[in-house]
């Protein structure tokens, strides 16, 4: 969840570091949020100098998403800190019914060795759930990391992938059922997008057993000439199915990865082969 608006006394912030969203959470509902302000304590002092004075509970490694073009990202070696603080309300901006102080976990994983001229990674993450060792933080730092699964499924779900913001429809209930049915799309195309590269995953995930051989029939119709235009994939894997997929989304399998965008395309194509085999193959069938 993110907030691009001023809110409880704070400039404009990427992050959902917004204080009524802690104070007005509901009962069933946990938090992990980066923390974006050095919030002043109930007790003096402020957030950040805290977690500075915290002893170190244990490291771990975390894969650092890349960045941009040309940034393959990286695996981060970091230190976990974790404890609790209890933090004032803002003196603006938040309404007189939030509580005047809250009890917030903070998780700092700061890395250390990093690349040369790379930025150290440092996560402040503020949450509601317990950070008592190293597990329960490192747990809290796994729970952070989710979220980027979570922007590329939004990603994929929109003009990336599904451009399910194109819609014409205007019944709440149908919008409902049609993002519905396209977050199951989207995470299927977020599986084919990550077994590009090669997956012990079997095709049988996304289709089924009986059309494994309509699958390595298009395959065969789509390789070109040279070994860089042949699948490279194990007959039945899942890699071998993203292939297709991607082959049929336009990827000429040189230049950049395909992304989910063209396997987006490549799955609609795919699937309706598929299924036109499948009528044709019944049809043989009942003569």
């Amino acid at each position: 969840m993110r907030s691009s608006s001023a809110a409880c006394g704070s400039a404009p912030l990427k992050e959902s570091d917004i204080y009524p969203l802690f104070a007005r959470k509901p009962k069933r509902v946990d938090l992990v949020v980066r923390a974006a302000r050095d919030r002043k304590l109930g007790g003096g002092g402020t957030m950040f100098e805290a977690v500075s004075a915290w002893s170190v509970l244990g490291g771990q490694i975390v894969e650092v998403a890349p960045k941009g073009i040309g940034d393959k990202g990286r695996m981060a070696k970091v230190l976990l800190k974790a404890g609790t603080v209890t933090v004032k309300r803002p003196a603006r901006g938040c309404s007189k019914t939030d509580p005047q102080t809250l009890t917030l976990t903070v998780v700092e994983a700061a890395e250390i060795d990093a690349p040369e001229g790379a930025a150290p990674l440092l996560w402040r993450l503020a949450a509601t759930l317990p950070a008592q060792n190293l597990e329960q933080a490192m747990d809290a730092v796994r729970l952070y990391r989710l979220r980027w699964r979570i922007e590329q499924l939004f990603r994929t779900l929109k003009k990336d992938g599904l451009d399910l913001e194109a819609t014409q429809i205007e019944e709440a209930s149908s919008i409902m059922k049609l993002a519905a049915l396209g977050t199951v799309a989207s995470c299927r195309i977020m599986q084919l997008a990550d077994a590009r590269d090669g997956s012990k995953r079997p095709a049988t995930d996304a289709i089924a057993p009986e059309q494994i051989e309509v699958a390595a029939a298009i395959s065969d119709s789509l390789e070109g000439r040279t070994e860089r235009q042949k699948n490279p994939w194990q007959k039945g894997s899942l890699a071998w199915l993203a292939w297709i997929a991607a082959r049929l989304g336009g990827w000429n399998c040189y230049y950049k990865k395909p992304g989910p965008k063209t396997m987006a395309d490549g799955w609609k194509r795919l699937r309706a082969m598929l299924e036109g085999a499948a009528i044709a193959i019944g049809r043989l069938q009942l003569v």
